[in-house]
């Protein structure tokens, strides 16, 4: 508890202590040779030490002509039974209203918890590195780009950058929920917010403060309570219109029940202090709110960031995912995941490994000259020097390959086409993948495989998705059709679109939002630059924290800050969750309220009824909110 909330538990303490001291004395008998004023100043006490606030802020209200709240139907229904002389009763009302509150209060800041928790990964300073070689430390704020810093073991990365000096393993569980740290070296990039376990690092920076990682996270989580569900707005707008309603029936059944009824005007009061007691919409104003910021925490536990109510809402009704395949399923790394002489190539230099290391030479031979992703790969894999003064007559073909003269022998590096227009027979190969075909001196001496790998558990993440209720999952790429095919085929993916234009891919999400129905959403993920439109364009665009673009970012709805894509069917789970939970709270609340409006304008409902419809329901509401916090990651 902070100190606002200890000194309410006292009053409520004192206030509790002092009520049903005076309670008993009057139901024992004791108060009834005391005169009506004095019994009502004796409950008095009790009822200031506990309300004057409310009664403070009633009238504050009523100043600045915000009369309809639930502080203003406090004070009139409490001041009404003091005027009827139920004062038991109308100190009883505050008295059970302020500890409501105060649960209230404690349940709005535990759920807070998991969301400031991501507020601490603010740095509070940088250590800035001088020329002369002292350290002197700095707002982060103050650091350029090409700065150097240097972070001491324990202390918080202040700005993203690069590591040229030392190596350390990183703790990035308050940025992706992971509790596994991160080795980092001399070379690698690091991202701001994460905690240096062991060892100095010496970074260079590359992002100012307010475009680095840890301040957009920051913006984000700041800007997520602005961004209300529908059924958020509902019952805002519900609050508005329902309290000045039930304030005016209250007004009506105290003077028209005397009458129309044989009532007195006494009990006709009180029966409509019974019904503004009800109508105080606190159950529906907290508990909703309350629920899907217990949402947003639970998310934000592994390490997902979702922007606003909104989007846990609309998440909720995904029933389609749209998927870019590069960087998302896959790692986005271009490697050479096979290489395969030919049997004569392989017997000429005597064993498979000589022959696989000969067909790597000539490939990295081949695409000498090329800047090309499949040539830098094939060259990466080679890793020696290359004597390009071995190279002659060097030609490329755009969507076909390379030719050279290698040691005065035709070599050619590219795909089927380029052998085919040569005239020279080849074995085809099928791994997933591109795949580079390689002939010299008029020979096929083999084919390389260069293949962007497929990111572990992704396979388990569509199944798991699936599970959560996703009825379509659908990959989009540029690469070329075969490749696609065999990757989705590979993690269970149920829809392809190959070899797209990053425009194509916008119409073709657009195409996919006109087939579904009105009920159902449509989600799209991506990491790239070019996702940016797709994930904005999409009900609800997921996008990859870690490795993601800026852009990428920016238009997504929700974040996954360590690109698990295995945290997206666990998302959908607590979206649902805390959707269930929101339309219980709200069934729940009206219903009961509804059915203690009707007892009390009766007659049969007296005010403790009222009290539990108002602050019982609430607690319950708040309790059933609070269970979101506690939705655990089952699939």
């Amino acid at each position: 508890m902070n100190k606002k909330q200890k000194k309410m538990l006292t009053r409520i303490i004192i206030s509790g202590i002092l009520f049903f001291i005076f309670l008993i004395l009057e139901k024992t008998g004791v108060l009834d040779a005391v005169p009506m004023l004095v019994q009502g100043i004796l409950f008095l006490i009790p009822y200031l030490i506990i309300g004057y606030d409310v009664l403070y802020r009633a009238f504050r209200n009523i100043r600045n002509g915000h009369v309809f709240d639930e502080h203003f139907l406090m004070m009139i229904a409490t001041f009404a039974a003091f005027f009827t002389g139920e004062f038991s009763e109308g100190c009883a009302v505050m008295l059970f209203y302020q500890v409501g509150e105060l649960f209230q209060s404690v349940a709005v800041g535990k759920s807070r918890q998991s969301i400031t928790e991501m507020m601490s990964i603010a740095p509070e300073y940088a250590n800035i590195l001088h020329e002369d070689g002292e350290i002197e430390e700095v707002d982060p704020e103050d650091v350029q780009v090409g700065d150097l810093i240097v972070i001491k073991a324990g202390e918080r990365i202040p700005l993203d950058g690069q590591v040229i000096e030392g190596e350390s393993f990183l703790d990035t569980a308050a940025l992706t929920g992971e509790s596994v740290p991160r080795h980092v070296k001399e070379g690698e990039d690091v991202i701001s917010g994460c905690v240096n376990g062991e060892g100095t690092l010496k970074v260079k920076v590359t992002k100012v403060y307010e475009d680095s990682t840890v301040a957009k996270i920051l913006e984000m989580v700041e800007n997520a309570s602005s961004k209300k569900a529908r059924l958020e707005n509902f019952i805002t707008r519900f609050a508005r219109v329902y309290t000045p309603v039930v304030t005016i029936g209250a007004v009506l059944l105290a003077l028209l029940l005397p009458l129309f009824t044989d009532l007195t005007f006494v009990n006709s009061i009180h029966r409509a202090c019974i019904f503004l007691i009800v109508s105080c919409p606190c159950a529906l104003v907290i508990s909703v709110p309350l629920g899907f910021f217990g949402g947003i925490g639970a998310a934000s536990k592994v390490g997902v960031l979702v922007k606003g109510s909104n989007y846990l809402e609309a998440i909720a009704d995904v029933k389609t995912i749209v998927f870019d395949k590069t960087g998302t399923l896959t790692k986005g790394e271009f490697k050479v995941s096979a290489i395969y002489p030919v049997e004569e190539f392989i017997n000429k230099e005597g064993s498979l490994d000589n022959a696989k290391d000969k067909l790597l030479e000539l490939a990295a031979f081949g695409e000498a000259m090329s800047n090309h992703p499949i040539a830098l790969s094939i060259k990466e894999a080679y890793g020696k020097q290359i004597d390009t003064d071995r190279l002659k007559n060097i030609s490329e073909t755009a969507g076909h390959g390379i030719s050279s003269l290698a040691d005065g022998k035709k070599l050619l590096v590219g795909n089927s086409k380029l052998l085919e227009e040569e005239g020279i027979s080849y074995i085809k190969a099928d791994d997933i993948g591109t795949v580079c075909y390689v002939a010299f001196d008029g020979k096929f001496m083999g084919s390389l495989v260069i293949s962007d790998s497929i990111k572990e558990g992704v396979a388990k993440a569509i199944s798991d998705m699936k599970k959560a209720g996703i009825t379509k999952t659908v990959m989009l790429t540029g690469d070329r059709q075969e490749t696609a095919i065999k990757v989705a085929e590979k993690i269970g993916i149920d829809e392809v679109h190959a070899e797209l234009l990053p425009a194509d891919k916008v119409s073709q999400v657009e195409k996919l939002m006109n087939e579904r129905s009105d009920k159902e959403k449509l989600s799209f993920v991506g990491d790239g630059i070019n996702d940016a439109p797709v994930l904005m364009r999409a009900d609800v665009g997921i996008a990859m924290g870690s490795l993601g673009s800026d852009a990428a970012i920016e238009a997504a709805d929700i974040v996954l800050m360590d690109d698990d894509v295995s945290k997206i069917a666990f998302v959908i789970s607590i979206a649902r969750k805390t959707m269930g939970i929101v339309k219980q709270n709200i069934v729940f609340a009206i219903g009961v309220k509804i059915l203690v409006l009707i007892l009390g304008a009766l007659g049969i409902a007296n005010m403790w009824a009222a009290v539990f419809a108002d602050v019982g329901v609430a607690v319950i509401a708040i309790l059933n909110s609070m269970r979101t916090l506690n939705i655990k990651k089952t699939i």
